[in-house]
């Protein structure tokens, strides 16, 4: 969808009927708001507890608008840029739906330290200086990030050679799958189900959440061990909306998305529980170790490194240096 057709689309969803305008004086104000995936699904339910938040504590101040997501109301890499362009206010969605816009955000899947650390190194003010910069937003929160990635499989592999496999990827691990052999296919989330069932792909990347919630389960036979990267869901506010606001409304969101950042570790327990419900309705392990796990990993952070380096020649080594250790 174009630039134009997704303006009509969303004025055509009464998106201009709340549309943000700074107000004169301390009025509440009604903040548009889509998610990159499924309302009640893994990746949106934090992003729905930080609406509920500020619609609670921001009553006469700040209200936020939730028009859904999973693509329904926006194609999910387009969000992106219906948030630089101020079509939505607040968007919820992986940095890499967005890496057109902004290239830098791919890092952040290889990042060593949480978002927390990140805001007292130094990473996170200059990562949110370049979404000001080259994207006209301004980054709220990360949620999930204690949720690594895991390949799944319909055919099974003795090692680290995904030669001959198609694979559905995005941007975060295109460049790991194909350096393992693979054939990579991109395709929107709610795609993948017909994909896998049709045979058009073998297999998928996936956080170790959020399988049962998409029903990929029913149509996956493998997850391969160890796990690789960790999962960035990105909280972004249109920088005009986020300029437009007084302190007391900043606060407001940047209050509900601190709570939501404090996740982390209630996440490992939940994604444990989940690799665990996976292997009890049929997923079988196929768990790399020794040399291959090692080749496994190192490739991850070889390739994924590498890819980004090479497309942010500029300051991809300054990246790269605010988050390893």
């Amino acid at each position: 969808m174009g630039t134009k057709s997704l303006l009509s689309a969303v004025a055509g969803l009464a998106f201009a009927a709340t549309a943000f305008t700074a107000p004169a004086q301390a009025e509440e104000v009604t903040l548009n708001a889509v998610s990159g995936f499924a309302e009640g699904t893994i990746f949106s339910r934090h992003f729905e507890e930080f609406i509920d938040m500020v619609n609670e504590t921001g009553k006469g101040q700040v209200q936020i608008s939730y028009k859904g997501g999973g693509g329904k109301v926006i194609n999910p890499f387009e969000l992106g840029d219906a948030v630089r362009s101020g079509v939505v206010q607040i968007g919820n969605l992986p940095g890499a739906f967005y890496t057109k816009l902004l290239p830098e955000i791919d890092a952040v899947k290889m990042s060593e330290y949480t978002i927390t650390e990140e805001r007292e190194n130094g990473a996170w003010a200059y990562m949110n200086d370049l979404h000001m910069q080259k994207m006209n937003v301004y980054h709220l929160a990360r949620q999930t990030e204690c949720i690594p990635f895991h390949l799944y499989l319909n055919k099974p592999i003795d090692s680290p050679d995904l030669t001959g496999l198609k694979i559905r990827v995005t941007p975060i691990y295109r460049a790991f799958f194909t350096a393992l052999g693979a054939t990579a296919i991109q395709t929107k989330p709610g795609d993948v189900y017909t994909a896998l069932e049709r045979g058009a792909v073998d297999g998928y990347g996936w956080p170790s959440q959020g399988i049962f919630d998409l029903g990929w389960a029913e149509v996956t036979k493998y997850r391969v061990d160890p796990s690789f990267y960790r999962s960035s869901v990105e909280f972004i506010i249109n920088l005009d909306a986020w300029n437009g606001l007084d302190e007391a409304q900043k606060k407001v969101l940047q209050d509900a998305a601190f709570e939501i950042e404090k996740g982390c570790e209630a996440e490992k327990v939940k994604s444990a529980a989940e690799l665990k419900r996976q292997e009890e309705a049929g997923i079988q392990v196929i768990s790399f170790t020794g040399a291959d796990a090692e080749k496994y990993l190192e490739t991850a952070r070889e390739a994924g490194w590498a890819e980004f380096i090479k497309t942010n020649p500029e300051n991809g080594e300054k990246i790269k240096g605010l988050l390893t250790k």
